[in-house]
């Protein structure tokens, strides 16, 4: 009998990894198809994967109360997991967009202030090893407003402390560390990340990244030159060359600053994710891998959830069927060397907000049609 392993990333702003692998399951089983299956819904560094990782490591949720990007207190949470020694800790449930409404993005103004105060809770809490998530950030601060809330101190030419947000810190000359919390210092950080591009220029933080966080032209071209600036102090100040760094634009530059005053480590999410929980143990199961998430395209294979699981497969020749609300016209040999077949879910023609209405019907229907292609055989 065939076993199916379901492993979708998220569609965004419609399904949970979860709801995805579930809606799909179903799908097959409302087919006349022999099988049988199981779920293990993915995350590269985006929205959810802190919630999957406690899920699946049996960790336990801690709340707390922090401040959201524009300063306002909001209940949050963390995990713990490892006999609660590393804490698991998603940027955006303390700096997301989803805390905002679009009315309110300003990136100039916005502090990942309450992701550090998430990370001081951790160490309060005793963890020495602390794993964080940051895909869906509202915030363009090279993660200064996390260093704040940890005690590190920016500074202007004339040495008046500077607030952590890029309106203020577009005058950053140097950074004091004498009051910086040493438990961040000795801790453990890994960062989840979920895109690869550098902190600098055309293809960094504040040109791809800001536009989606309220940035325009002219604030995109001072939140470019305020995390110049950083990254000139980082390299002059503390030896840590960030300019160029692979991963280094993640979540508006915050990877790049933990990775210079933290000394934290940057990952490709999904490998990292995998790893910790054990999916290579359950692909073993499977005869034949669904994965997907809304767009499935070349900048997938930059490190995106359903690349990840579908290189695994091909490296253990297990074919590989992907799910996701657009993909391209023509694939290409690329895409096709991991996704043996790809499916737009769409069944009729509709704008995005229609279709995103409709991923879950979408997304069980065209599954139900792979069972139902699959039992014809």
């Amino acid at each position: 009998m065939m076993h199916i392993l379901i492993a979708p990333n998220a569609f965004k702003n419609s399904l949970t990894a979860t709801d995805a692998a579930i809606t799909i399951q179903n799908g097959l089983h409302l087919s006349n198809l022999n099988c049988t299956t199981s779920c293990f819904p993915i995350a590269d560094g985006g929205d959810g994967t802190a919630s999957l990782i406690i899920e699946k490591c049996g960790g336990k949720r801690i709340e707390v109360t922090v401040h959201d990007a524009l300063g306002r207190e909001i209940t949050s949470s963390f995990g713990l997991i490892d006999d609660e020694q590393t804490a698991v800790i998603e940027m955006a449930e303390a700096s997301g967009l989803k805390q905002l409404k679009t009315a309110e993005l300003n990136p100039m103004r916005a502090s990942s202030s309450g992701t550090g105060e998430l990370i001081k809770a951790a160490l309060d809490k005793g963890a020495n090893k602390i794993i964080i998530a940051m895909g869906g950030s509202a915030t363009v601060d090279g993660g200064c407003g996390i260093l704040n809330a940890l005690g590190f101190t920016f500074l202007d030419q004339n040495g008046n402390r500077l607030n952590p947000v890029p309106e203020e810190l577009i005058n950053i000359k140097r950074i004091d560390v004498s009051r910086a919390d040493p438990r961040a210092i000795a801790c453990e950080i890994v960062i989840l990340c979920d895109v690869d591009n550098p902190l600098l220029g055309s293809n960094g933080a504040a040109a791809v990244f800001g536009p989606q966080k309220g940035a325009n032209e002219a604030t995109i071209a001072q939140l470019d030159q305020f995390l110049s600036s950083l990254a000139k102090i980082a390299d002059e100040q503390f030896k840590r060359p960030i300019a160029s760094l692979t991963y280094s634009g993640t979540a508006g530059g915050a990877a790049a600053g933990l990775y210079a005053f933290l000394k934290a480590k940057l990952v490709n999410g999904i490998e990292y994710f995998l790893t910790l929980t054990n999916f290579d143990k359950e692909l073993k199961k499977a005869d034949l891998l669904i994965t997907g998430e809304g767009s499935i395209d070349l900048q997938t294979l930059q490190g995106k959830g359903p690349f990840g699981v579908a290189k695994k497969a091909f490296e253990s020749h297990i074919p590989v069927i992907g799910l996701a609300g657009k993909v391209p016209l023509e694939p290409g040999a690329e895409l096709l060397k991991y996704f043996n077949v790809l499916m737009a879910i769409g069944n009729e023609p509709a704008d995005l907000t229609e279709a995103m209405k409709n991923t879950s019907k979408n997304l069980e229907r065209t599954a139900t049609n792979i069972g139902t292609l699959l039992t014809s055989k």
